[in-house]
């Protein structure tokens, strides 16, 4: 079979990069399409790849105001000869047209938050400026109603946690199957912790930092924070001595700074949260904010959940943890993680294309006879999963 991975953008190696490193490793084979490619700041084994980047990618410095062209720029791909169609969705990348005779399955990392749950709080982000607000309303809109539309086109839908499978049935009433990402348990380890605590992520709005980083700044507490992004001056501003911003590390200073700190704090929603893995994986607890992927992740003992985005809930946890942290039991946040390791997204990854490749398509409300394709899924793992 010929297989086609579409992944939304490759201008970085974030969660959703390290999710499509573990789809290629499934399949080596595989061509690669985005909406914008820059080699140079993706791995070895994404670039080993043939990568194929849309008509915009000569203006990718400014992809984050593209976003209208976007669903023209994929449905420009020309995906006829491929079998199996995969994409990999927190973007647009679902959008793509295929033939009659492929499959098309979708693993989803989020519905586009800025179009939907996240919608009202980005038009906030546009201030006091009337004419970008009503410029951005109608993109919007029709932006929506393609997504919607284009959730027709997925044969079938993997989500990347519970708390993502109900957003993609309540945007797109779609079921799904969860299948957690991939993280490299093995390569993080535990070590004394030295006197910080620990946030990694982009700093952008909905990861809602500012009232964490005031909190720290006001109580002395130390904390670094590992992460760029276009809310960098504004929370500098808001930091004092005792906060650090580290910017970008390589990933080995990055599971340093895990293995060393007194837990990872994460104040705002996370669709399913990678890097709480990998704090469990280096044995850390996790201070968490009680939404999203945290309440799949953070069981009893491995961590503290608070109730709201306040400096006062956060300050309240901290507390509890100076009083409870020697009850920790690293072993047990290590063993926690493992169920989230490569080799469990590889099998589940498989299992869930397997049961999705063997539903029926349907016709006019009826099941044909039998799959558009006979031949059986096969992957450089060895694993098959046909009907």
């Amino acid at each position: 079979m010929r297989v086609a991975l579409i992944h939304y953008w490759l201008l970085g190696m974030r969660g959703g990069e390290k999710v499509l490193e573990g789809i290629c490793r499934l399949f080596p084979e595989a061509d690669i399409f985005t909406l914008f490619y820059d080699p140079e700041a993706v791995s070895p084994l994404i670039r080993s790849h043939t990568v194929k980047a849309s008509f915009l990618n000569p203006f990718r410095a400014a992809y984050r105001s593209l976003l209208p062209l976007m669903p023209m720029a994929l449905e420009d791909f020309d995906l006829r000869s491929y079998d199996l169609v995969i994409s990999s969705e927190s973007g647009p990348a679902k959008g793509v047209l295929t033939s009659a005779s492929s499959r098309h399955f979708c693993y989803c990392h989020t519905p586009m938050r800025y179009l939907w749950e996240l919608y009202p709080a980005y038009r906030r982000e546009f201030g006091e400026s009337t004419l970008k607000r009503v410029a951005l309303a109608p993109v919007a809109s029709y932006m929506r109603l393609w997504d919607f539309a284009s959730a027709a086109r997925v044969d079938g839908f993997m989500a990347n946690s519970r708390n993502v499978g109900r957003r993609i049935w309540r945007t797109y009433r779609r079921r799904s199957t969860v299948v957690y990402p991939p993280v490299a348990v093995d390569t993080f380890q535990f070590q004394s912790p030295e006197d910080y605590f620990l946030m990694v992520g982009e700093l952008v709005p909905y990861k809602s930092q500012t009232y964490a980083i005031r909190l720290f700044a006001r109580s002395g507490r130390k904390l670094k924070i590992v992460g760029l992004g276009p809310e960098y001056k504004r929370l500098n501003k808001l930091s004092g001595p005792n906060v650090e911003f580290c910017g970008h590390v390589a990933d080995t200073e990055l599971r340093h700074l895990y293995s060393r700190c007194r837990a990872l704090v994460v104040p705002g929603e996370e669709d399913f949260g990678i890097t709480m893995v990998e704090a469990l994986a280096s044995g850390k607890p996790v201070i968490a904010l009680a939404r999203g992927g945290a309440m799949e992740i953070i069981e009893n003992g491995r961590g503290l959940l608070y109730p709201e985005r306040t400096e006062a809930s956060l300050g309240n946890a901290l507390e509890t943890f100076d009083r409870i942290e020697s009850l920790m039991d690293p072993e047990a946040s290590i063993c926690c993680a493992g169920k989230y390791s490569e080799a469990a997204f590889e099998t589940g990854f498989i299992a869930a294309l397997g049961e999705m490749w063997r539903r029926r398509p349907q016709v006019a409300g009826k099941s044909t006879s039998g799959p558009v394709l006979m031949r059986p899924i096969q992957t450089s793992a060895g694993l098959a999963a046909g009907d």
